[in-house]
């Protein structure tokens, strides 16, 4: 078998458009993601039930649940409904870009929220009992104390959250939005080349993947270098 270099140059166009909308579907659901995630995550350390609950409800649904389904109640389950299609929603939920975005936003905040919670609960006595000793309010330990040290500790597994929201982003194709996969899918139907098609697909999302890994890389040699043992 030969590779067909020239199918995949010529598509090459298409490819680097799909580019731009996978990087604009990451981008936009990881900002609303974790903006939820933020509330989320104190929510499930709270120490009222009621609160505690509520978040660990929404986690524990939007987590037992395929993101596919969650896409497709979103896109073609919503229009079901006359309200919705009558609603002054209704331009934003017929648009496969925007139930794209919200579906993954939705599932990424669950995920986050829990790293972030798990963060918090891992934050050292000490620096609790220190903010304390120094008369800050609640408010003030959260701000300057539990929320930074939270956040920094969470990065490594955020990384892996990032890198699998990057790689779900290939569902987007399915409700006709073309992405990466979109242009593979478009590609393969035009000139019945599947191995080419998803194989340049992959290179795609392997060098966005080395990206990301190397920033928060780079981010955890920053922020986290406090952690890291002393040399003698």
């Amino acid at each position: 078998m030969i590779f067909d270099y020239n199918v995949i140059w010529e598509a090459m166009p298409l490819y680097l458009g799909g580019l731009v909308t996978t990087l604009k579907l990451l981008a936009i659901s990881l900002f609303f993601g974790l903006l939820a995630a933020l509330p989320l995550g104190l929510m499930r350390v709270s120490k009222q039930p009621v609160i505690n609950g509520v978040a660990w409800l929404y986690t524990y649904v939007i987590r037992g649940t395929p993101m596919l389904v969650q896409l497709f109640l979103i896109y073609y389950g919503l229009a079901q409904f006359e309200a919705v299609r009558e609603s002054f929603l209704w331009p934003l939920l017929s648009s496969a870009t925007f139930c794209a975005c919200l579906a993954f936003a939705i599932n990424t905040s669950a995920y986050t929220a829990e790293i972030i919670a798990g963060s918090l609960k891992a934050t050292p006595n000490g620096e609790i009992e220190a903010a304390k000793a120094m008369g800050m309010s609640r408010y003030k330990l959260y701000r300057r104390i539990l929320l930074p040290s939270a956040l920094r500790r969470a990065l490594p597994q955020y990384s892996n959250e990032v890198i699998m929201m990057l790689q779900t982003t290939s569902l987007a194709s399915i409700v006709t939005l073309i992405d990466i996969t979109g242009a593979a899918r478009t590609v393969n139907a035009q000139y019945y080349l599947p191995f080419e098609a998803y194989i340049t697909a992959g290179v795609f999302y392997l060098c966005l993947t080395f990206i990301l890994v190397r920033l928060f890389k780079l981010a955890e040699r920053r922020w986290l270098s406090y952690l890291a043992p002393r040399k003698h």
